[in-house]
C-alpha cells in the first residue's frame, strides 16, 4: 500500500506530503489528519513561541490516537 518516494526536506514538507499522499487519498482517515495537524501546530508553539505550557489534561487524551496511527503507518510500511 506504501508506493511512494517522498523526500521533504522540512517539517513543514512532511505535512504536506502526509496531508497529499494520505489523507487527502483516503489511504489513512481524515480524523488522524486533523489529530497531526494539531500535534504539529502544537510542536511549532512549543519550539517557537516563548511562552506555551502543554498540560496533561490536553495532551493525555492524544496518547492513544496517536498510538493508533503509529499503528496503522506500520502495518503500511510492512504492507509494502
Amino acid at each position: 500500500m506504501l508506493h511512494v518516494d517522498l523526500k521533504p526536506s522540512t517539517h513543514n514538507g512532511v505535512k504536506s506530503n502526509f496531508s497529499e499522499f494520505f489523507i487527502k487519498t483516503g489511504k489513512i482517515d481524515k480524523e488522524y489528519g486533523k489529530i497531526y495537524s494539531r500535534l504539529f501546530t502544537w510542536r511549532q508553539k512549543g519550539d517557537y513561541d516563548d511562552l506555551f505550557d502543554f498540560n496533561k489534561d490536553t495532551v493525555l487524551p492524544y496518547f492513544e490516537l496517536v498510538n493508533k496511527l503509529i499503528s496503522i503507518i506500520e502495518k503500511m510500511i510492512k504492507e509494502k
